[in-house]
């Protein structure tokens, strides 16, 4: 339990009478449990693949030109090093350290540390987006080019520059999707691996036909220093040195150029919160479906692509590998035709979604950052209309158009400047781990490989994964020049704003007045935790610009009869990092801010309430949650500008209906300015029926109760009971007349 500003509220009324005016301290019960909508591992590993499945469409084509044709044996012992990576994040989430990377690297090894590593995560997210979506305009318009010579038609186009604007257009979409606070679903994520899975189930089938028609196929070229074929590019400033001549520096430099296959693995820590019981056993199912998955796709398909394809031909397929590799398989070309368009469909599905998941991430990121108070807090004011933090969306999707339109299309320029960032990441993070391990010993997981000598145990695994972690980072930091300027110059930039923000957020916090509040930390929202009575009224509030639906409860509540509960949800997405929140981020500066016009509200009423923050992954669930929890007899929300206040009842309406049984039954209300309130039962409660249906009900009665065979034992219930159990056996029957009853319930809602 934590305690800000010691002084005592003092009230001059009566005991039992309703206080007149607001504490000047006023207390906060902080719900430290998030209201999660937990996943099953399927789903976890789907978000995962998500990011780390697409470098299967870019990997390979990026590795060859940089270190020959020995790069599948490379981007394969990627594949099995991510083994060796999945332990850390495993350890790192078994520790439970509050706040996410920033919080591990600031704990382990100090806030200067701290805020690189955030950088460089952020440079990772930024240009995930980038790269998948150039590589996504590359297929399809590569694709409309064989299309087009298919039916002779003089129509051509240049990859790279559709590639540009098809990925400028792209990320502009999905800026205004988030803008909107359209959110990422795992039940989609989901579905495009499922799709995904049968492309690649296809494919290597496919490969395995081709490769016993032709009689087999010549490995690619063994994985040893004779056989690396750098060129003057993939060297950078080692060029022209001794260092490439060292067999084991060489492999160290194929390695690094080929690390890019593992991009998108830092989203296994920001779905472990979301996992369901068995945590740590589900997190290790997710983990090794997600190894697994990415060995014999994208490892496999980058070997097949090299046996495959012919030397002449794959060099102009570089940027669409696996285009290439359909159009070279054995079979009809009608058919092979058929299955690259399909290719294309699904890399423009899994990749373009990547896009998406790299604003969502690098918000949540920056987000949290905020709450850190290392950025300022301006960059998360709310939009007014959506609620959405706009600013820091805007800002990451106006950094991925630039950085689109300076590649030019080109997937090896992003490739190798998205290096940078994939590395640091990793690397940092690995670093953080370590240290961890020295001052904390209540890992649930430890990574393999620990010595004990006596009292002490050498973490041996973790020494020698972030080691090696930390020789492919410096190796990539002078052997890729453009990653190295592009990510560097990103990285100080991002560092200069963090620390200029630290500064100013201190001056500004001990300059601004605001309320005073004393927290009160609890594992879980209960009636005897914010002395709320049962049948309380519950209201939802998030933007202090539309308190409307508060002044209005404010007003026409008796405190006599029912206590007010105004609570606000700390959103918390999928990518906004994977560990709970700490106090500090809890109750931000900006949570500060709303429940100070709460208080200013409530003392304009001379009225009381209780004040609440529940952290949840899904607001409605987090709503009705606490509604339950509080035995609230009614909820009460302002309108949503995404929505219409019937779907954003829907909605609630939706989430309760997931709550576990025994469900508390409730009224919603949703309170708009310009128009009446809307109503609904949330529950089994008794309809409300137009008078002519009561009139109805009435004269089948009177009909009925005639027959000698009821006499007066027939009440209008037994009537009414018939009636729903004909509707529900007429639901159940063929299809005509479900659709009958169907038919007439749609000519009675436009009715009404």
């Amino acid at each position: 339990m934590a305690f800000y500003n010691k002084r005592k509220p003092v009230s001059n009324e009566a005991p039992g009478e309703p206080s007149s005016s607001f504490p000047s301290s006023a207390k906060i019960v902080i719900a430290t449990t998030v209201a999660l909508s937990f996943i099953s591992f399927w789903r976890g590993a789907a978000i995962v693949l998500s990011d780390l499945a697409s470098t299967m469409f870019y990997v390979g084509g990026i590795a060859e030109q940089a270190i020959g044709k020995s790069a599948p044996w490379f981007v394969v012992a990627v594949m099995l090093f991510s083994f060796a990576v999945r332990s850390i994040y495993m350890e790192s989430s078994s520790m439970f350290v509050r706040g996410g990377v920033y919080v591990v690297v600031r704990d382990s090894m100090g806030p200067f540390l701290a805020k690189i590593s955030v950088s460089a995560l952020v440079v990772d997210y930024v240009l995930t987006g980038p790269i998948s979506v150039v590589s996504a305009g590359q297929y399809l318009g590569r694709l409309l080019n064989e299309v087009a010579e298919l039916l002779h038609q003089p129509f051509h186009i240049d990859p790279n520059s559709f590639a540009t604007v098809f990925g400028v257009v792209v990320t502009a979409y999905f800026w205004w999707c988030n803008v909107k606070g359209i959110h990422e679903s795992s039940g989609k994520a989901l579905r495009i691996m499922q799709i995904t899975t049968a492309m690649v189930v296809m494919l290597l089938v496919w490969c395995g036909i081709t490769l016993v028609v032709r009689g087999g196929a010549p490995l690619p070229p063994a994985p040893v220093p004779q056989n690396l074929q750098f060129t003057h590019e993939s060297l950078g400033w080692l060029d022209g040195t001794f260092w490439p001549d060292l067999a084991f520096a060489g492999l160290i430099i194929a390695f690094g150029h080929s690390l890019l296959a593992m991009s998108g693995f830092e989203t296994l820590a920001q779905v472990y919160r979301e996992i369901g019981y068995p945590k740590l056993i589900n997190l290790k199912r997710t983990a090794n479906t997600v190894c697994i998955y990415a060995f014999c796709s994208t490892g496999l398909i980058s070997l097949f692509a090299v046996m495959i394809i012919p030397d002449d031909i794959r060099r102009n397929y570089f940027d669409n590998l696996i285009g290439g590799l359909s159009m070279s398989l054995a079979g009809p070309y009608i058919m092979r035709l058929g299955f690259h368009i399909f290719v294309v469909v699904v890399g423009v599905l899994i990749l373009s979604g990547a896009v998406n998941t790299s604003i969502i991430g690098a918000n949540g990121i920056l987000n949290r950052v905020a709450e850190d108070g290392v950025l300022l807090g301006w960059f998360r004011r709310p939009q007014s209309k959506f609620g959405t933090t706009y600013r820091i969306i805007s800002l990451v999707a106006i950094a991925q158009i630039v950085t689109i339109i300076g590649s030019r299309g080109d997937v090896y320029l992003l490739g190798e400047a998205y290096a940078f960032g994939v590395v640091w990441s990793f690397s940092l993070k690995s670093l953080g781990v370590l240290v961890l391990r020295f001052q904390r010993k209540d890992q649930e997981y430890r990574t393999p490989l620990n010595l004990r000598l006596g009292k002490y145990e050498v973490p041996l695994g973790l020494i020698l994964i972030t080691g090696f972690l930390f020789l492919v980072a410096i190796a990539n930091l002078l052997t890729k020049q453009i990653a190295t300027i592009y990510g560097v110059s990103f990285t100080l930039v991002l560092l200069a704003l963090f620390t200029l923000s630290d500064r100013i957020n201190r001056r500004e916090r001990e300059g601004k007045l605001l309320e005073e509040f004393n927290l009160d930390y609890q594992s879980e929202v209960t009636s005897g935790g914010i002395h709320a009575r049962p049948g309380c009224v519950l209201v939802s509030v998030r933007d202090y610009n539309r308190l409307f639906h508060l002044q209005k409860v404010l007003q026409k509540t008796n405190l006599r009869r029912h206590d007010i509960v105004v609570m606000t949800v700390r959103t918390i997405s999928t990518g906004a990092g994977e560990y709970e929140l700490g106090e500090n981020q809890l109750f931000s500066p900006y949570e500060k801010e709303l429940f100070s016009h709460v208080v200013a509200a409530a003392e304009r009423e001379g009225k009381h309430v209780e004040l609440l923050v529940v952290p949840g992954v899904d607001p409605f669930d987090a709503m009705v949650q606490a509604a339950q929890n509080l035995k609230a007899s009614r909820l009460v929300t302002g309108v949503s500008a995404r929505m219409t206040s019937d779907e954003l009842a829907h909605l609630i309406g939706r989430a309760w209906e997931r709550l576990p049984e025994p469900r508390h039954p409730f009224s919603l209300e949703v309170i708009t300015p310009d128009r009446p309130s809307t109503y609904v039962n949330l529950g089994p409660h008794p309809p409300r029926l137009w008078p002519e249906d009561v009139d109805r009900l009435h004269d089948l009665w009177l009909q009925l109760s005639s027959d000698k065979r009821f006499g007066s034992n027939l009440h209008h219930r037994d009537v009414l009971g018939v009636a729903l159990r004909r509707l529900e056996n007429d639901l159940k029957l063929s299809n005509s007349e479900s659709d009958q009853v169907v038919a007439d319930l749609l000519k009675e809602l436009r009715k009404n």
